[in-house]
């Protein structure tokens, strides 16, 4: 064997050592992170047992909940599981919603907005909004006794948005025809490869008006105003924080230090007692999930518009595009 073979053996046994204290290193930093950003429950569920304490709380009544939500609203079964617990947990006293959100699908922001109400009903409940909390944002915000907002907060954009692209034109240019093949005259819209037609058009303003007017009731209901002043507020518009509370849609300027303060002074709750946030998803989709998630959520939305995409009707505060 030459001295060369001798030496690329060695170098080949360094780099093998090399990599594995590496690989050691990056397991330990993530151990680290894990115990750092979730010290409480197992690592893979995310939640304590139902009517389990949390670790490190003791005696009824002994910490305060607080539900994070953060970017587009969508149905997630863990949320409203992890809400469930909450409502039944006796160590919970109140609910802190803390919402910096544009708002999402009509169907999440009902789904999250009945949770938060099955709360409302035993344990006392507060809105602390960040700096967007508008459309389905909004609307899980009502249950709360008491809602709360920046003066810059956007919030309100009551209302219902349904949209789909037509590339009719351009396949026309291209010499490209479309035959769909239908059961009915309102099966396909609406449709990418054609205009919608004057009884599609009817047909789907119907399921906004009537989607439109549940989001009305949700809020009449919450804040105790007459449906048609909701109505008059409710034309899409988005509102300051400050505008909000002249007009009866939010209750008071401030943040998560006035939200504790009413919830000591208005509902007994004390002020020492430790704010637990709420883990509504597992481990995998914190973590590895939500960063390729992210990338590939961006990704998606700069190469196709969401609004060329007719996959349910939103609630989300989104200025129009000229």
């Amino acid at each position: 064997m030459t001295l060369e073979t001798d030496l690329v053996l060695d170098r080949r046994r360094l780099v093998r050592r090399a990599n594995f204290w590496r690989v050691l290193a990056v397991l330990a930093v993530v151990a680290a992170v894990i115990l750092a950003v979730h010290p409480r429950g197992p690592w893979f569920g995310g939640k304590p047992e139902p009517g389990r304490p949390v670790a490190g709380h003791v005696g009824a009544g002994s910490y305060i909940a607080r539900l994070p939500v953060n970017g587009l609203i969508t149905e997630d079964p863990d949320t409203l599981s992890a809400l469930r617990e909450v409502a039944s947990d006796p160590d919970a006293a109140a609910l802190i919603v803390a919402i910096n959100s544009p708002g999402g699908t009509v169907a999440g922001g009902e789904a999250l907005h009945d949770a938060i109400s099955a709360v409302a009903k035993v344990k006392p409940v507060v809105a602390v909004m960040g700096g967007t909390a508008a459309s389905a944002g909004y609307m899980i915000a009502v249950p709360a006794a008491r809602i709360f907002a920046r003066q810059a907060t956007i919030t309100g954009s009551i209302g219902v948005l349904l949209q789909s692209g037509d590339i009719a034109g351009l396949l026309k240019m291209l010499g490209i025809t479309a035959e769909p093949i239908v059961s009915g005259p309102l099966k396909d819209q609406p449709s990418f490869v054609q205009p919608l037609s004057p009884q599609g058009r009817e047909v789907l303003q119907g399921l906004v008006m009537d989607m439109y007017e549940q989001f009305v009731a949700m809020v009449a209901q919450g804040r105790h105003m007459d449906p048609a002043r909701v109505r008059e507020l409710g034309d899409g518009r988005a509102y300051t924080g400050r505008q909000a509370v002249a007009l009866g849609l939010v209750d008071q300027i401030g943040g998560l230090r006035d939200a504790r303060a009413w919830l000591a002074s208005a509902r007994g709750i004390p002020a020492d007692l430790p704010v637990s946030d709420i883990p509504t998803t597992s481990f995998y989709r914190r973590t590895i999930g939500q960063w390729f998630g992210g990338f590939g959520g961006g990704l998606w939305k700069t190469v196709f518009s969401q609004g060329l995409i007719l996959d349910g009707a939103l609630a989300v505060w989104q200025p129009a595009l000229k």
